[in-house]
């Protein structure tokens, strides 16, 4: 199967159904031993100091890995990836954009599929077939997000990992589903985690996204509800692809968000939320609207080129825990 980097999660059912393999170029980046090389290809090339690390992270992995055909989303994402889009066709590259309605409509989210089944040179018939390949995989992510929040088997830090690598599978779903069931049964045989602090997690994936869910679990917390992740693993599968893909809330207004995330966090008794926004993207500017609508305590965290927890950041993260912690013995004393 040919290659094809996606700049985020996207109906790869189709991608697939086209005779490619999806690379999810985000995760690609951020694994690299260096990620830093990747974005100084960006820079170099002329990409702005002050534009997305993530945006020059894809282009880096782009340039450096040969992937020469890229399926760049417009629409539901990120407004750079417009201009990314423009970038790579001028280096020759082969472009093939998606956009996601602009409101999670069946209807229209069919009319969007079947356009991208045309440039592809599919059909959602052969689409439909690979979905049904997927669902056992997709099934065993829920079963990893209910360990993590009913059982307190599965980490934070280990949910998150599952979750996004779910956006392509890690290029081989038998492979994926093959570990996944390894990795669940090794969990049922754990001890559950104490009674620590619950945390939810929303916004895009961290750039510090190991040192950041280690630092919370050396705190006494643990991430029991990744927003971003677990919508890329497709919690809400429907009954065709289009209905998936307009229950995915990830593309679509805040306000869908929000009702995802205020009834996982009503449901997972989650104590504190960590709000991440990447320096320099537009939704950053959300988080005036999660600080108005979200009634229980939200620490902001912005990250760009660090690619761990700087001292200030921790600093930031151990306050909020303490006060987390006093909020909770305050409630217990007065029962």
């Amino acid at each position: 199967m040919k290659p094809i980097g996606i700049t985020t999660t996207v109906p790869i059912e189709l991608l697939s159904a086209a005779g490619y393999k999806a690379i999810d170029l985000n995760n690609v980046f951020i694994n690299d031993p260096s990620p830093d090389r990747l974005v100084s290809i960006a820079e170099r090339s002329g990409f702005p100091l002050n534009c997305c690390t993530w945006i020059k992270g894809i282009y880096g992995v782009c340039i450096d890995r040969g992937i020469d055909t890229v399926l760049c989303v417009t629409t539901g994402d990120c407004s750079n990836t417009i201009m990314l889009m423009e970038v790579l066709k001028l280096r020759g590259f082969r472009v093939i954009p998606f956009a996601y309605p602009d409101q999670p409509d069946t209807r229209r989210m069919q009319e969007c599929l079947e356009t991208l089944a045309k440039n592809l040179g599919t059909n959602l018939e052969d689409a439909e077939k690979v979905r049904r390949d997927l669902a056992p995989c997709r099934q065993l992510t829920g079963e990893l997000d209910e360990l993590t929040w009913e059982e307190n088997l599965v980490s934070g830090w280990e949910n998150h990992l599952w979750l996004i690598s779910s956006s392509d599978f890690n290029g081989d779903h038998r492979q994926y589903r093959l570990q996944l069931e390894q990795f669940l049964s090794q969990c049922r045989q754990r001890q559950p985690y104490g009674d620590g602090l619950r945390l939810a997690y929303i916004g895009v994936p961290p750039v510090f996204a190991q040192d950041l869910y280690r630092f919370l679990e050396q705190q006494g917390a643990t991430v029991v509800f990744n927003e971003v992740q677990r919508q890329f693993a497709m919690p809400k599968p429907g009954g065709s692809l289009a209905e998936q893909y307009s229950n995915y809330t990830y593309p679509y207004s805040i306000f869908n968000r929000l009702d995802d995330i205020t009834t996982e966090i009503q449901q997972r008794r989650v104590d504190g939320v960590i709000h991440y926004v990447q320096a320099f993207c537009h939704r950053a500017i959300g988080d005036i609207i999660f600080r108005r609508m979200i009634n229980i305590p939200i620490l902001t965290l912005e990250g760009n080129s660090a690619y761990v927890l700087t001292p200030h950041l921790q600093t930031k993260v151990e306050a909020f825990i303490d006060m987390l912690s006093r909020s909770r013995q305050l409630l217990e004393q007065g029962r």
